[in-house]
């Protein structure tokens, strides 16, 4: 059953909507309605591309990465969103703590609300 917060793997096309690779992506919410369709954003393992204070870097030391199912430090690229039907996504490897989850929608919320 998927939830916010699970780290799953998906097929995440490029910006220019060129054919991209699996990678894992982290599952923001289920869009309110009748389909299965979910908020997710992009996970890197290319820390390089880190926006401090918008995105998130989920480390080795950090007391939730076993559970995230990561094999190396990685970031979550808040700006790198999709919505997606559930049935594209290829399955769950872990998920984040709960803490993580709440930054990461403080964070998208935040910069939604600046916007203009």
């Amino acid at each position: 059953m998927k939830q916010s917060g699970q780290i799953v793997l998906f097929h995440f096309p490029q910006t220019d909507l060129q054919s991209g690779k699996s990678r894992p992506a982290l599952l923001i919410g289920k869009l309110p309605g009748q389909y299965d369709d979910w908020l997710i954003c992009m996970i890197s393992t290319q820390l390089r591309h880190h926006i401090d204070g918008f995105d998130e870097i989920v480390q080795t030391t950090d007391a939730d990465f076993e559970q995230t199912g990561l094999k190396e430090p990685s970031v979550i690229r808040v700006g790198r969103l999709a919505v997606v039907n559930g049935n594209v996504l290829l399955g769950a490897v872990g998920e984040i703590a709960p803490h993580r989850l709440h930054r990461v929608k403080q964070n998208l919320s935040e910069w939604i609300l600046q916007v203009e």
